[in-house]
């Protein structure tokens, strides 16, 4: 009984595009399938030390919701690396001025602390409205 593990060399790996409208999607619910999708769980060759995922460009991200009380308690934190260089934002100034970086980072919290998460952030294009410049790549694979 000699049976080998299937590794997916990394040239023979497919990635596809995924279109998905964030409007009206809980903050959430909506990064756990974006993380899925970039790590290429939903894959029948998914192994995680191995970069499978696929490309996710995410379009009306102002329009998310947060649930419960989360846009006035919640906040988002950034440090420079400097004593005192703590910044402290609430959900509810970042949902209007940047929210691709609340998407951003609840995708981020959701990968895997390691080399491949880099490389896995990078397939991420998230976009405030409607418009985005990957339309050739739709129209590609349709």
């Amino acid at each position: 009984m000699n049976k080998k593990t299937y590794l997916p060399k990394t040239e023979a790996i497919e990635r596809k595009w995924h279109l998905i409208d964030a409007d009206g999607k809980v903050l959430g619910r909506l990064a756990v399938q974006v993380a899925d999708l970039l790590r290429g769980k939903k894959k029948v060759i998914y192994i995680d030390s191995v970069d499978c995922g696929d490309f996710v460009v995410v379009t009306n991200a102002a329009k998310m919701t947060l649930t419960g009380k989360k846009l006035d308690q919640k906040t988002y934190f950034t440090y420079s690396g400097y004593p005192g260089g703590a910044k402290l934002k609430p959900y509810s100034v970042l949902m209007q001025e940047a929210p691709e970086k609340a998407l951003f980072a609840a995708v981020k919290g959701m990968l895997p602390k390691n080399k491949l998460a880099d490389k896995q952030l990078k397939r991420l294009k998230v976009f405030r409205d409607d418009k985005h410049e990957h339309s050739a790549q739709f129209a590609k694979s349709k």
